[in-house]
């Protein structure tokens, strides 16, 4: 049995495509580089943003820091609230708190920031640990942020934890510390990606996600 949930943010929980993608291209533009089409940066959901700067731009460091800046002082203000929690999320994780499971966040995106949106939402409670990013980014990997939440719950048996999560980055994450991951498709990711990198169960939906646990 999982008796520790772990959940990702952005594409798992809560749909934050809109002030991701409005963020990053207002970042890029002042990089110098223009975006018209927003689903062109959907991309950037999920993984670290120097990860993403680097990757799909080829910004060195620098480029990455100061990218990151202009993104999170859009985000920061109105990105965060661009955001919108995915139907039968509130109502799954009750069912989790119910049965007497812990649950936790765990996200590449700033803690700050992910505290922010569940009191938005109005579902911190649920959670018994919340891990993100730490603020110098040394913490952004998600097998990182897995570690830092699990030393949080008391380092568990990994038997029993559970990552559920919407892309690769997740799948890998959870593959790297030796856990399971159930890979959701409502959210950015795509279910060939995932089984290639590692989930062991598919989810199409959020009440599905429940009858693996």
């Amino acid at each position: 049995m999982y008796n520790y949930v772990l959940f990702d943010l952005d594409g798992t929980i809560s749909d934050s495509s809109e002030g991701i993608t409005k963020g990053i291209r207002i970042a890029l533009k002042k990089m110098g580089i223009e975006v018209e089409d927003l689903s062109e940066l959907r991309r950037f959901i999920g993984p670290p943003l120097k990860y993403s700067f680097s990757n799909f731009y080829g910004f060195d460091d620098e480029q990455c820091k100061q990218a990151t800046i202009y993104y999170r002082e859009y985000y920061s203000e109105i990105g965060l609230f661009e955001n919108e929690l995915y139907p039968g999320m509130a109502e799954l994780l009750e069912k989790i708190k119910k049965s007497g499971r812990k649950i936790a966040v765990a996200t590449s995106k700033p803690e700050r920031f992910t505290l922010r949106i569940l009191e938005k939402f109005g579902i911190r409670d649920y959670f018994d640990v919340v891990a993100g990013a730490s603020p110098d980014d040394r913490r952004d990997e998600k097998h990182k942020v897995v570690e830092y939440a699990l030393a949080q719950l008391g380092d568990p048996p990994l038997s029993e934890v559970v990552l559920v999560g919407d892309t690769r980055f997740d799948a890998e994450g959870a593959g790297k510390i030796g856990i399971d991951c159930i890979g959701v498709l409502y959210g950015f990711g795509t279910k060939e990606d995932l089984l290639k990198a590692g989930a062991k169960y598919i989810a199409p939906t959020i009440d599905d996600i429940y009858d693996y646990l």
